[in-house]
């Protein structure tokens, strides 16, 4: 059964089992939205690498689909939510473009989870960001982030059509939206606390 987040419900989450301070990294591919989501949640004055577009890219960042999208996150995006004044959230948004990729596995260090943005218009723009993270074994969820004009698909075709795992969540959301956002963030929390959960029951049992 997919993992959906209704808007406006943030579900029930065991802050005394958290750590006080989790990392969680903020991908996708070029133009999803990472650093709007970032911008949006943060209760600090978050910290952009933003740099405009110039005629230099033409060739390198595929603007297809977001034509007007006039600058680019060149190295991360930084944002801190705190959450039930027990758990510090700190938001690390990863770069986009295949020549940047060099940053995240420094940005990966020390990650607890990860969210892919994706775009129905656009997925296959967001798959390296899958692929990285299931290689890592990184615990991830994909949003599906809302667009105007964008179709809205089932989750289960959206599931078929990146592939994932069935243990992997598929969240519907708005990055422009705080509360969808918190939402969504919270639903990445429970599900790497889930695996986590897991593993220790193996090796208890092993």
């Amino acid at each position: 059964m997919s993992s959906i987040v209704p808007r406006g419900k943030t579900p029930p989450l065991a802050a005394d089992d958290l750590p006080q301070a989790v990392k969680i990294l903020v991908a996708g591919g070029f133009g999803t939205g990472k650093t709007t989501l970032v911008s949006t949640i943060s209760e600090i004055t978050p910290f952009h690498t933003e740099e405009t577009l110039t005629r230099a890219s033409i060739g390198i960042d595929d603007t297809s689909g977001v034509e007007l999208k006039a600058t680019t996150t060149v190295a991360m995006d930084f944002g801190r939510i705190t959450l039930r004044d027990k758990l510090d959230l700190f938001l690390f948004g990863t770069p986009g473009q295949d020549r940047f990729w060099f940053m995240w596995d420094e940005l990966a260090a020390g990650a607890l989870c990860a969210v892919v943005l994706v775009d129905t218009r656009r997925l296959p723009v967001s798959f390296p960001s899958i692929d990285y993270f299931e290689r890592r074994r990184l615990p991830f969820v994909v949003a599906v982030n809302s667009f105007s004009g964008s179709r809205a698909y089932p989750v289960e075709t959206v599931r078929a059509a990146l592939d994932l795992n069935p243990d992997v969540p598929v969240v519907l959301c708005d990055a422009r939206q705080r509360r969808s956002v918190k939402d969504l963030l919270i639903c990445a929390l429970e599900h790497a606390l889930a695996i986590e959960e897991r593993a220790a029951a193996r090796e208890e049992t092993s």
